[in-house]
C-alpha cells in the first residue's frame, strides 16, 4: 500500500487538546488517529512515516494496542480501528445528555449577553425548556418555566425544527393546529410561516419577533447530535428592545461548540 498524503498532513485529533506528558500514550494516540484518518486498512510502514515513530517502536506500541483489542491487525503488516474504540464510544454516547453537555456553554452565553438562554426539544407540536441560564438583569418580563411548553409556529426554537420538516409535514402541522396565534405579530398563515422557514433554512437561524410575547423577541440556532439530527435549540430571549443582531454569531457559535461535544462534525 503506497502512502496516502492525508496520512502526514493532517493534524492528530487524539492528541490536539493539550499536551500528553506520558510519551508511549502521546505516541499511541497518533497511531490511533492515523488510523482513524483511514477508511481502509493502512500499512505498517505507512504508519511509521506518518507518525515519525521508527518502525520497530510503531510496531510494538500497535502490538500492544492489538492485545487491548483497540487496534485489528487484518493482515500482515495492514491495521485498522478495533471493536473496543466502538463499544467506548457507544458508552460515551448513552451517557452524553444535551442538558449536561450545554450548561456551562449556556450560562457563558449568558453572562456575556446578559440575557436569557433557553435549551429546548420538540415533542409533538411544541417545543419543551429543558435548560434555561438567565438572572435578574436579563429584564424579562416572562421567563419560561423548565417544562414549559410553547407552539413550533411562534417559537424561534419550534421554528428550527419546522424548518427540518419536509412541506408535507409543515401542512399537517398547520392543518392540526390551526396556527392559532397569541400576539398580532403571530403567524397564523400557512404561506407565512412557510416563507419564515425558508429565511430559516437560508440563514442557519431563526427569529420570534414578538410572535409568541408582546415585547420579548428571540433568536435560536440549531444543536446537531452525532448523526447530523437537530437534536436541540439553543434561544437567546431578551426585551424587545434589547435584543442585538451582533449577537446572531455568538450564539451560533455557541451551538455549534455544544454540538461538537455531541459528536456533531459538520458544518452548518
Amino acid at each position: 500500500m503506497s502512502q496516502s498524503p492525508s496520512l502526514s498532513s493532517a493534524s492528530p485529533a487524539f492528541a490536539k487538546a493539550m499536551p500528553i506528558t506520558i510519551q508511549v500514550l502521546e505516541r499511541a494516540m497518533q497511531l490511533l488517529d492515523v488510523l482513524a484518518r483511514q477508511p481502509e486498512p493502512v500499512a505498517l510502514k505507512d504508519i511509521a512515516a506518518a507518525t515519525g515513530l521508527h518502525t520497530s517502536t510503531a510496531h510494538r506500541i500497535l502490538n500492544d494496542l492489538v492485545a487491548g483489542r483497540y487496534v485489528e491487525r487484518v493482515d500482515s503488516g495492514l491495521y485498522q480501528l478495533g471493536m473496543r474504540l466502538l463499544e467506548l464510544g457507544s458508552l460515551v454516547k448513552g451517557r452524553l445528555n444535551v442538558r449536561e453537555v450545554a450548561l456551562d456553554a449556556m450560562r457563558e452565553l449568558h453572562k456575556v449577553t446578559g440575557q436569557t438562554v433557553n435549551l429546548s426539544l420538540q415533542q409533538g407540536d411544541e417545543i419543551v425548556y429543558v435548560e434555561r441560564a438567565w438572572s435578574e438583569r436579563s429584564g424579562m418580563q416572562v421567563v419560561r418555566a423548565i417544562g414549559g411548553r410553547a407552539p413550533l409556529h411562534l417559537t424561534s426554537t419550534g421554528k428550527l425544527f419546522l424548518s427540518v420538516s419536509d412541506p408535507r409535514q409543515v401542512r399537517a402541522y398547520a392543518m392540526r393546529t390551526g396556527l392559532a396565534g397569541t400576539t398580532r405579530n403571530s403567524i397564523t398563515q400557512l404561506d407565512q410561516l412557510e416563507r419564515d422557514l425558508a429565511l430559516v433554512r437560508r440563514h442557519g437561524y431563526s427569529r420570534d419577533n414578538e410572535e409568541l410575547e408582546l415585547g420579548v423577541r428571540c433568536i435560536a440556532a440549531g444543536v446537531y447530535d452525532d448523526t447530523g439530527k437537530l437534536q436541540a435549540g439553543l434561544s437567546l430571549s431578551a426585551p424587545a428592545e434589547r435584543m442585538r443582531d451582533e449577537w446572531i454569531g455568538l450564539l451560533q457559535r455557541t451551538a455549534a461548540q455544544i454540538s461538537e461535544a455531541l459528536g456533531y462534525e459538520g458544518a452548518h
